[in-house]
């Protein structure tokens, strides 16, 4: 953003006054007697300055906005194409409770070789002024399973996982607005769209997800950024509202900073250079998804259930950022896995079920899985902002 230029400074407005003067006493040069020395002192020491007290800026009284940049901090991506893969692990599926009387699918475990999908995410501008900035953007995520041995899989969500993956798309918007040089809100709001769906058989849009947080805060310094707020949330699998902490830094030496989101993610980042980065942190991923195929041989169906994937991770890692050429960076991490969560859930005529701080201990998930931790690697190309 660019800060609005100050028209007419007083030192533009003292040149011109004294070049005017200059002009006045060369006329009456060539009318009147030439002063002696003696008598060009004695004027100029009988000037009053005090009539160019009032000369000041033309924009003096123009309102200021804080950027919603500091110092150092790692440059937006507008555009991002990458690749998530994580190593073999072990998931052990429970009994799947079902519905009415029918026996339950009995619980089965199982050797996932790799899981792994592409990514892609875009934050478009719309609007960019000095009071204001809005960006709306859309991502699309997938998560493919490649399973020891698919035949001999009994648990329908396996099944499932195995034959359809677990998919995410939808859009988001970002609302920056500054309400002074110092102070600010932002609005982070998003709409997804998640399950074992595949594009040739569409899932509704009735089982989208929203998400949505509001942060309070002020930039205290070019190299400052702070703010406290309040997120509603799928970041661990399941609904919840919870308080976050903004706060972004970069020290005097432009060598180290930390850019932190808490609790969805925070990073302590090294700058080797303009073109290169180093971070080093944890982020929270995740969100709720739909159970909506049914391949399974039997005739079960999930649709019927009425079920969904409490799905929850947190991701331990170091990521190197550096420019290939100009505003297009590459971005590689590598990590370590640990599941938070990965439990189905029904939902309650149609309506999920809170459970956050216990509120509905008094009623069972329909699955409780377990999942070892793997390491994980993800690559991304990126078109950065200026």
């Amino acid at each position: 953003m660019q800060i609005r230029n100050f028209i007419a400074p007083g030192w533009i407005a003292g040149l011109a006054v004294g070049i005017f003067c200059a002009t006045t006493t060369s006329l009456q040069a060539q009318t009147e007697t030439p002063q002696t020395p003696q008598d060009t002192l004695t004027s100029a020491e009988e000037e009053d300055y005090s009539q160019y007290d009032n000369i000041g800026f033309a924009a003096e009284g123009a309102k200021r906005y804080c950027s919603p940049k500091i110092e150092g901090l790692s440059p937006a991506k507008l555009i991002s194409i990458g690749y998530d893969y994580q190593m073999g692990y072990a998931m052990k599926a429970d009994t799947f409770r079902r519905l009415g009387s029918a026996a339950p699918p009995m619980p089965d475990s199982a050797r996932i070789l790799t899981s792994n999908g592409m990514r892609f995410g875009c934050n478009i501008p719309v609007i960019s002024r000095t009071d204001l900035v809005w960006q709306m953007g859309a991502n699309y995520w997938e998560q493919r399973y490649k399973f020891e041995d698919p035949s001999a899989l009994k648990n329908p969500m396996l099944t499932s996982l195995s034959e359809n993956g677990l998919r995410t798309m939808g859009i988001n918007t970002t609302l920056f607005k500054p309400l002074n040089d110092v102070k600010f809100l932002l609005f982070q709001g998003s709409a997804d769209l998640s399950g074992d769906y595949q594009f040739g058989k569409f899932m509704p849009l009735k089982y989208t997800k929203y998400s949505a947080a509001l942060i309070y805060g002020k930039r205290t310094s070019e190299k400052k950024q702070w703010g406290v707020g309040v997120a509603r949330t799928y970041r661990v699998g399941e609904l919840n509202y919870i308080p976050i902490i903004f706060y972004n830094s970069t020290d005097v030496a432009n060598k180290w900073g930390t850019e932190i989101l808490f609790p969805a993610r925070a990073h302590v980042r090294r700058t080797i250079n303009s073109r290169n980065m180093l971070f080093a942190g944890y982020e929270l991923e995740g969100q709720s998804y739909r159970l909506w195929r049914s391949n399974d041989p039997t005739g079960f169906n999930l649709r019927n259930e009425d079920v969904e994937i409490r799905r929850g991770e947190i991701r331990l890692r170091a990521v190197y950022e550096f420019s290939l050429k100009d505003f297009i960076w590459m971005s590689i991490q590598a990590g370590y896995r640990i599941n938070y969560r990965y439990d189905v859930d029904r939902l309650g005529n149609g309506k999920e079920i809170y459970r956050a701080f216990g509120l509905a201990s008094d009623a069972p998930y329909v699955m409780v899985n377990q999942l070892t931790n793997p390491l994980y690697f993800n690559i991304s190309l990126n078109l950065v902002s200026p």
